[in-house]
């Protein structure tokens, strides 16, 4: 059973008040996962019953900036500090 215990964090929980029930870390993977799935659910909606330009536009420069930052996220993580 002690080989199961979580080992104390020495985060302050005024800093990090979710510290206090255990989680007080980020899931960068998780997150830019979803950012590329977010990405191409934007594009997919331009699939649809729409007929004006303005919309895909919008679609389309939305999914832009998600992109780029995920890119530049990708170039940033493999440059060596």
């Amino acid at each position: 059973m002690a080989g199961t215990e979580l080992q104390p964090t020495h985060v302050s929980t005024a800093e990090v008040p979710s510290a206090e029930w255990g989680w007080s870390g980020e899931a960068p993977r998780l997150f830019r996962a979803l950012g590329w799935i977010f990405a191409v659910f934007l594009l997919l909606m331009m699939i649809g019953n729409h007929s004006g330009w303005v919309e895909n536009l919008y679609l389309i420069g939305f999914a832009a900036v998600i992109v780029f930052i995920l890119v530049r996220d990708i170039v940033r993580r493999r440059k060596p500090r």
